[in-house]
């Protein structure tokens, strides 16, 4: 992995030059904000103020979007995106394989999904001491993040590829799957989306299986079969984009 230039280049561009820090930046503010506010400032309502107990849940919650928004920014080098070389240049004129442009994104794509992850430890680490959250509960939070963050990012880089010139409407793509999968997706069946089923885990609360033809399945096997035919069906389609890429 050292000698692909495209995988160098990502991290020339992101670590060692500093673009990435803004990510980085704004996920830790946005999140020590969040566990500030919900921690020290009482509701109007004392009766509806969350303090400790919640904090770790609400905590969870919100790196839990943070996060998939960060990660598919970042697969969609939304961030200077005028540094990066064009696909065409690395496939024509570098003389990369197909294969090693995909291994050098999928390799960029879980360096920085576990990158996020593991700034977001401390502050999660330290709400989930503060709320007496188990050690279950804790592992199982940080492994369905980063679980998340990979199969939703993986489709950052499917809209790079597809949309490599057309920077407007990767932005419209990446959004408005964040906003489908994070928040729409309770209104088809509540079990799929991420945030509730996280919840139900935190909470050690069981959701309503699914009863389909008279069999009921069980809410954990349809959240899972559904995000690994997410992740599953978007492993095709990236390398798809990556051969129409390369025959332009």
């Amino acid at each position: 992995m050292r000698t692909n230039p495209l995988f160098q280049e990502g991290i020339q561009v992101y670590l060692v030059e500093g673009h990435g820090f803004v990510a980085y930046f704004y996920l830790l503010l946005f999140l020590a904000s969040l566990e500030f506010l919900t921690l020290f400032l009482p509701s109007l309502d004392p009766q509806a103020w969350m303090g400790p107990a919640n904090l770790f849940k609400v905590s969870s919650v919100a790196a839990l979007m943070l996060v998939i928004y960060f990660t598919l920014r970042i697969a969609n080098q939304e961030f200077v995106p005028w540094r990066f070389v064009s696909l065409k240049r690395w496939l024509h004129q570098e003389g990369l394989t197909i294969s090693e442009v995909a291994v050098a994104q999928l390799s960029l794509l879980c360096l920085h999904a576990f990158l996020l992850v593991f700034l977001c430890a401390p502050l999660l680490l330290w709400a989930g001491a503060i709320a007496r959250a188990t050690a279950g509960s804790i592992l199982s939070m940080f492994l369905l993040i980063l679980f998340y963050s990979l199969a939703y990012g993986i489709w950052g880089l499917v809209a790079l590829i597809l949309w490599e010139h057309g920077f407007e409407n990767r932005q419209v793509f990446v959004r408005s799957l964040f906003i489908s999968l994070v928040f729409l997706s309770a209104l088809v069946y509540l079990p799929l989306n991420p945030v509730a089923f996280l919840l139900s885990r935190l909470s050690g609360e069981d959701m309503a299986p699914l009863v389909l033809w008279g069999w009921k399945w069980p809410a954990p096997s349809i959240h899972f079969l559904y995000h690994f035919l997410l992740l599953g069906s978007a492993l095709p389609v990236y390398r798809w984009a990556l051969k129409r890429g390369s025959s332009l």
